[in-house]
């Protein structure tokens, strides 16, 4: 088990955990019923924090903040010798999560997405994990909550007696989403983005080979060019020059956690 704490990565405070020090991490907090504010970033979640510091103040302010991408990873090892074996995928997170939960009776919500990938992807969690239970789920309205709909949400979540939240508005969306939430939902909240249309099967996942050569990016670009190509073409690169200044010393990024966030997005 490793959980190295956190590391400054291009202002970024990244966990240098692995998986089974942060499934338990979400499980204790669960029975514990403690608000616990995870993200699973890959390079692009990592930008945008750097790019926004508001953003980056959200970032800093949750709990955890696993590597999910292998270029994650990688800088935590160079950066600081964290000697992490694998990165912590967010939606093999969100199976070894669900699977502790479902065997220590722990109810579980599915908040954002749509409809018909909330039905297949709780299909699909029972049927692999016969005991998990899934106390609701609530699909995105795609669209800014007002405070009184932010609080229907909250009352619905809490009523349906869950230990946990599993968030999949997309990035950086659930990350405010989870930010937003952390001190009125006494619970671990993951945002784990594509794991539900992953587990749903609405969305092809790469080879594990070429996941664990850190190309999991291009993979996905060649599936939905038109949405993710600039995010890949440009914030790419950017993210490597950053590091290689961080890694040379050429550059100083202090932690993000001075530009607070205004009015609260309220998103849902």
């Amino acid at each position: 088990m490793i959980d190295r704490g956190k590391h400054n990565l291009l202002g970024v405070q990244v966990d240098a955990i692995d998986y089974e020090a942060a499934v338990d991490r979400i499980i204790q907090a669960a029975h514990s019923q403690q608000s616990l504010g995870v993200s699973a970033l890959a390079v692009h979640g990592v930008m945008t924090g750097v790019l926004d510091a508001e953003h980056g103040y959200r970032l800093n302010k949750l709990d955890l903040v696993v590597p999910d991408g292998q270029p994650v990873r990688w800088a935590l090892n160079i950066l600081y010798g964290a000697k992490l074996f694998d990165r912590v995928y967010g939606p093999n997170l969100t199976l070894y999560v669900c699977e502790r939960a479902a065997k220590e009776g722990l109810p579980i919500y599915l908040y954002g997405s749509t409809e018909p990938v909330l039905r297949a992807f709780s299909e699909n969690l029972q049927e692999k994990f016969p005991s998990l239970q899934i106390a609701g789920s609530q699909p995105s309205r795609f669209s800014k909550l007002s405070a009184e709909e932010k609080s229907e949400v909250v009352k619905t979540i809490t009523d349906s007696k869950a230990a946990i939240t599993l968030v999949g508005l997309g990035c950086p969306r659930q990350e405010v989403w989870v930010y937003e939430h952390l001190e009125v939902l006494s619970m671990p909240k993951l945002a784990v983005g594509a794991a539900f249309d992953f587990h749903a099967g609405t969305l092809s996942q790469a080879p594990a080979m070429i996941q664990r050569h850190g190309l999991e990016w291009l993979y996905r670009l060649t599936r939905e060019p038109g949405r993710l190509w600039k995010r890949y073409l440009f914030l790419n690169p950017h993210y490597l020059t950053l590091l290689a200044l961080q890694h040379f010393r050429l550059r100083r990024f202090p932690v993000l956690n001075t530009k607070v966030p205004g009015d609260e997005i309220r998103y849902g």
